[in-house]
């Protein structure tokens, strides 16, 4: 039978998506829910997982191809291997259920043991579908390209009882922290995703079955001594079924050669016997835990790996035996095996140097700079920078942009922020930083100055914005990312320090989410935080304005003392800058704004604020 593989919705407003790359080939076999092709979309770049075990027929969509949500990507035949393969599934289903206890022996004793791998290593390539009453738990689309989440924590084990909507496990992406609900209720027959592993979008997570399902997963947990240090859930449900436990660790081609080699053997019991010699696992019962142990057991100290770590570990050359997991009970995360592939990178590409000569006393030595790797490389656009892209060129295209600059003597912010600091962090619980203080000028500045927060809409009209919604940029490993503070006009010092530590943190750790990064009509870039004494930033599109901050610098200015007059003193100087938008903010409206945010800092009455 022929079953179809279609694009899927991928997101609000999603309409079509581009084949970036296609993971099988014609005439290939793959398992369900194994990833088949990769898609990219405006909003998320995923994998879509087979809908069902079989050949691939036909590929109807070649990369770099772009087609609309619905469309037909490829062909799977089932053959007639898959009726076959699905027929007795349905017997040994039921049996376990009935009579967990005696399904041990039966393998390892009973003639049609050889027959009975065939069946359980379709169950997990289908899921709970595959037992006829599960229902599987998958990984939702959490976000804009939000492509793959880490379980942080289950909150329900293997056999107890849950209800619809009820949530079931705690997962974090990018870009958001979120629960993820029940799909059905019943007993929770398989947790398929331990806790701190990496699962892609659309990727199986548990199984949810009928209550009476739940003693047969939970029964034969005792006999998988082979890998004491996995995670509970997981050798539970995979020990009664003999094939299925090396199937998970096991990368992910391995499953499809036993699966298209075992219908011609799987009836009669002699060629099965003399299996074990090439794939132990798939030949007896007893073997299977056996046959992975010794490659396993070196990983991380016996640490769980999942399948993704391991084709990642296999794409970048990575030993896991040499890797040291830093997920909980020690398993190998994703991040792990980037890590130790960045640093084989960098340890292959250093030049043996030789031993440097001691610094003079005071004098400042040169940073020792590694050729990047991407040196003569021509590689494909990562979809974050061809987002940025697009923007600053719809940016340019789309406003007359000019900018205006001022220096600000910020000396008395700098001792304000030193005498509060301590104080602050014990209050407030964040770090006091000069950013707030820059915030709440530029926001107050805002409501005197409505042109600087506006927006010129396509019907010829200008929207005067009620409210300071100011977006922070931030340099991000990802790319550019822009999170914003909602009504910072609103806000004291303490409330803006507060925000912008927790966007701040989200950038940093992954949380941001859809809301996080909407609604902005102003945006502050902090240039100077690389050091650069200013810059010539562009507009945040669609809003009209964007201020950046410039670097710190102390040196020598005149200043009018009370009692010296005209002297020259140390000062803390910066310069902001103000990109704008000339359709609407002209020269000099740009000059008043920026010169009230400098009257604003240089005055530096936040005593009341901080508490002083």
């Amino acid at each position: 039978m022929a079953v179809s593989v279609t694009l899927p919705a991928l997101g609000e407003s999603v309409t079509e998506g581009t084949v970036t790359r296609w993971l099988k080939a014609e005439g290939e076999h793959i398992e369900a829910d194994e990833p088949l092709l990769e898609v990219s979309t405006d909003k998320v770049d995923t994998e879509i997982p087979a809908p069902a075990s079989g050949t691939i027929a036909s590929i109807k969509v070649a990369e770099d191809e772009t087609v609309e949500v619905g469309a037909e990507l490829a062909v799977i035949d089932d053959g007639s291997g898959a009726p076959a393969a699905a027929a007795p599934a349905a017997e040994p289903a039921a049996e376990p259920a009935a009579a967990p206890a005696a399904e041990q022996p039966a393998q390892a004793e009973a003639p049609a043991a050889p027959a009975q791998p065939e069946p359980a290593a379709a169950a997990p390539s289908g899921g709970g579908a595959a037992e006829g009453t599960g229902t599987d738990v998958v990984l939702p689309a959490l976000g804009e390209s939000v492509t793959e989440g880490t379980v942080t924590r289950w909150l329900k084990q293997v056999g107890d009882e849950v209800e619809a909507d009820e949530p079931l496990l705690e997962v974090s992406t990018d870009k958001v922290d979120t629960e993820i609900p029940a799909p059905t209720s019943g007993t929770l027959l398989e947790i398929a995703v331990g806790e701190d592993e990496t699962a892609e979008v659309g990727a199986k997570l548990a199984v949810i079955g009928a209550a009476g399902a739940a003693p047969a997963a939970a029964a034969p947990a005792p006999s998988a001594p082979a890998k004491p240090a996995e995670a509970a859930p997981q050798p539970a449900q995979e020990a009664p079924q003999a094939p299925a436990a090396p199937a998970q660790p096991a990368a992910p081609q391995t499953p499809p050669e036993p699966s298209r080699a075992q219908p011609a053997p799987a009836q009669p019991a002699p060629p099965a016997q003399p299996a074990p010699a090439q794939p132990a696992p798939a030949a007896q019962a007893p073997a299977a835990p056996a046959a992975p142990a010794p490659a396993a057991a070196p990983e991380s100290d016996g640490a769980y790996v999942t399948p993704l770590v391991r084709k990642l570990a296999s794409e970048q050359g990575v030993d896991l035996t040499t890797v040291r997991g830093t997920g909980v009970g020690g398993r190998i995360r994703k991040q792990d095996v980037i890590q130790a592939a960045e640093a084989a990178k960098a340890k292959a590409q250093a030049p043996a140097a030789p031993a440097a000569a001691p610094a003079a006393a005071g004098r400042p030595t040169s940073p020792k700079l590694e050729p990047s790797p991407l040196r003569g490389q021509t590689v494909k656009m990562p979809r974050i920078r061809k987002l940025i892209a697009d923007n600053m060129m719809k940016a340019l295209h789309s406003q007359a942009q000019l900018s205006t600059v001022v220096e600000v003597d910020v000396t008395r912010i700098m001792q304000l922020r030193a005498r509060a600091k301590e104080g602050f962090a014990a209050r407030e619980g964040v770090k006091l930083s000069p950013m707030p203080f820059f915030v709440q000028a530029a926001a107050e500045a805002l409501k005197a100055h409505p042109s600087v927060n506006a927006r010129l809409n396509d019907d010829g009209t200008i929207t005067y914005h009620d409210v300071e919604n100011i977006g922070i940029a931030v340099d991000s490993e990802k790319g550019l990312m822009v999170p914003v503070i909602k009504e910072a006009g609103n806000l004291n010092l303490a409330g803006i320090a507060r925000k912008t530590a927790e966007l701040a943190k989200k950038v940093r750790e992954g949380g941001l989410g859809p809301d996080d990064m909407s609604g902005g009509t102003f945006t502050i870039s902090n240039t100077g935080s690389r050091g650069a004494l200013f810059d010539t930033i562009i507009v945040n599109y669609p809003q009209v304005a964007e201020l950046g901050i410039g670097a710190t610098v102390r040196r020598p200015m005149v200043v009018n003392h009370p009692d010296l007059g005209e002297t020259i003193a140390i000062r803390d100087m910066v310069y902001l800058t103000l990109s704008y938008d000339h359709q609407l903010v002209d020269g000099a409206d740009a000059a008043r704004y920026l010169n009230d945010v400098k009257a604003r800092l240089e005055a530096g009455e936040f005593e009341g604020e901080l508490g002083l």
